[in-house]
């Protein structure tokens, strides 16, 4: 896995560093928990600028989990309406809130089973804020880390919940808090659902995908 991640790192810095992702830019922003969490249900579906755009002006005017309890759907709306199903994510963030408000008392749990039992929070949500909130070693599994871990071949499975757990058996846990970050940057930028860049790809000669493409 280490020479995996080296090789994704390697190559795309060799062909365009790439942007960070949304949830390693509130990582590093230091925004805490409670934004990590919201930014990663407002993620769903949505393009990581929009993400991030959204997610700074949601806190700017709604700065912890009670101020966004009690606001008005319309007025959360109108900030968060460039991204993907806004009316929808607007009710499920206040609620979301409004349950660490009373329930947490303003503290986001740091644990998958009490995380999953939020509304619109599913494994790989809960599992993006134990990663990117509380650096606790986890594998979120969106689109990207489901297509690229079938490609390579360490897993075979047919959905992103049969590979987490997959990958959780056969990669040293060392490896885990990495494994969303790097491989959804790889995903957007070089290993794309339609025509891969296996061109400048450094780890093509360990690819399942690359070598059954070009069997002489």
């Amino acid at each position: 896995m280490e020479k995996i991640l080296r090789g994704m790192t390697d190559t795309m810095n060799s062909v365009k560093p790439p942007r960070i992702t949304a949830l390693q830019d509130l990582h590093d922003a230091e925004t805490g928990p409670f934004s990590i969490l919201i930014g990663t249900i407002l993620s769903a579906r949505t393009k990581d600028e929009a993400t991030t755009k959204a997610v700074k002006a949601l806190f700017s005017k709604y700065k912890n989990p009670k101020e966004l309890a009690n606001a008005k759907i319309k007025d959360v709306e109108k900030i968060i309406k460039s991204i993907g199903f806004y009316h929808v994510k607007s009710k499920r963030i206040i609620e979301v809130a409004k349950i660490i408000d009373k329930k947490y008392k303003g503290k986001v749990p740091d644990n998958l089973d009490t995380l999953v039992q939020l509304p619109g929070v599913g494994r790989k949500t809960a599992n993006c804020v134990l990663v990117y909130a509380f650096e606790k070693p986890a594998i979120p599994v969106d689109i990207h880390v489901h297509r690229i871990s079938n490609r390579l071949g360490l897993v075979d499975t047919k959905n992103p919940e049969e590979t987490e757990q997959e990958l959780m058996k056969k990669i040293q846990k060392k490896y885990w808090i990495d494994i969303n970050d790097t491989f959804v940057m790889y995903g957007q930028n070089i290993c794309k659902p339609i025509s891969p860049m296996c061109d400048v790809c450094k780890i093509k000669k360990m690819c399942k995908y690359y070598k059954s493409k070009n069997v002489s």
